[in-house]
């Protein structure tokens, strides 16, 4: 239990002492010289991973190195959106796993990430999508996961601004909607996660860059970094874009290509959208913030970058299709734009796994999806590195996938970037 509490009796006893006596949300210790175990990514996976390592396995000697801020990647330049309707039984499971955990993250970190069930549509144009839909919701039902097909007088009756006419470009002939899907703020994923890390023991350590790896007979001895060599046997990368970079200290290649993905925001307005609206045919997605900014996100960009920044046909191309979908929208102004670097594995789902060095564990390839699986994710991946044996949720995500052929192809489901 965190010592110091959030609770309405400590907003009052603080209130009446003008605020100025609260601790600090997580502590800035020095680096020590060794751990158990190294978390690299301060991104609200690997925050994660370390809270659940502290928790439910009893490591108490745990860093977690991050080479810029806290949340400062893909966890921070993201459109929030949280669901788990994705068709296949591994994937459909790991996401649900990681609602699961989303709806009682607020208690568990006794801080408020702002989750909020406000239902996700996903819209079909054509009667291919249709079928699609049909297809995805019957696999998500078997599953265990809630989901339903709507018509297009259904949808109309849910999202009045939605342009739902047959004069439309592209018709809206019905949709899936997953109701306990939604939206989280993702500051504060990464926030509520430092904090209770922080309370268990874990060290965080900013500004502290990983530049090499000690590896001798085929395992992990050590870490080079900014701020000094750590020695440690256990280390787990969770790096998003840049996974392949720290990979490549060990000698191992993994099977990612790192894009930039955009997003933006408008300017705010009044609430008029109460839930997330996204569409594969015309490439775009939009929910509305608690500021009352739209949320909009866009496809990845072809090319492969490093750089936290989209090609601007990109920002145009997604406006246009928010348009096609709500043309009420054309006369809302864009307040700002933002990049992240996300790593896309071939089969469109993540490599959670061991490496071929002994005491190294890698949690990359999210692509697009990373956010929504934040707390499944560090729930697994804490496992993995506790056992040197995935937890049965994600051993279909190991890396040898890739040469034995038990892909799991997800393209369909994450066919928008979300």
């Amino acid at each position: 239990m965190p010592s110091n509490r959030y609770s309405l009796w400590s907003l009052f006893k603080h209130g009446l002492k003008h605020n100025q006596q609260w601790d600090p949300a997580w502590r800035s210790p020095q680096l020590k010289s060794s751990y158990d175990v190294v978390i690299v990514g301060g991104g609200g996976h690997g925050l994660a991973t370390a809270y659940y390592l502290a928790k439910n396995h009893g490591v108490k000697n745990i860093a977690v190195l991050e080479r810029g801020y806290l949340g400062g990647g893909n966890t921070a330049r993201n459109t929030t959106i949280v669901r788990s309707n994705y068709l296949w039984d591994e994937a459909a499971q790991l996401y649900e796993h990681a609602l699961k955990l989303w709806e009682g993250l607020s208690q568990d970190l006794n801080y408020n990430t702002m989750f909020s069930q406000r239902g996700v549509f996903n819209l079909g144009h054509t009667l291919q999508d249709m079928r699609d839909i049909e297809r995805r919701v019957n696999a998500n039902v078997l599953n265990g996961v809630d989901a339903m097909v709507l018509t297009a007088d259904e949808v109309q009756a849910r999202i009045p601004l939605l342009d739902c006419s047959k004069r439309a470009r592209y018709p809206v002939l019905g949709a899936s909607f997953q109701p306990r899907g939604g939206v989280a703020r993702h500051d504060a994923v990464a926030w509520g996660f430092a904090r209770a890390a922080s309370d268990l023991g874990v060290d965080i350590i900013q500004q502290c860059e990983v530049t090499g790896m000690d590896i001798d007979n085929g395992r992990i001895k050590g870490l080079q970094t900014s701020q000094g060599y750590i020695r440690t046997e256990r280390v787990g990368c969770v790096a998003a874009g840049h996974s392949s970079v720290l990979a490549k200290l060990a000698g191992i290649r993994l099977p990612l290509e790192s894009h930039p993905l955009q997003a933006f925001v408008s300017e705010s307005m009044k609430p008029c959208l109460d839930t997330v609206v996204m569409s594969g045919a015309v490439h775009g997605y939009v929910s509305q913030s608690d500021k009352g900014e739209l949320v909009i996100g866009a496809g990845i960009d072809s090319y492969l970058s490093y750089a936290q920044r989209g090609s601007p046909h990109v920002i145009e191309h997604t406006a246009a299709a928010i348009i096609e979908l709500f043309p009420m929208f054309s006369r809302v102004r864009l307040n700002r734009q933002w990049g992240g670097i996300v790593d896309v594995s071939p089969d469109a789902c993540p490599i959670i796994s061991k490496t071929p060095v002994k005491g190294l564990y890698f949690n990359c390839g999210w692509g697009t999806g990373g956010f929504k699986a934040t707390p499944g994710s560090g729930h697994v991946f804490a496992h993995t590195i506790a056992y040197d044996a995935p937890h049965p949720l994600n051993a279909a995500f190991a890396l040898d996938r890739f040469h034995s052929g038990h892909l799991i192809d997800e393209h369909g489901a994450a066919a928008v970037a979300h």
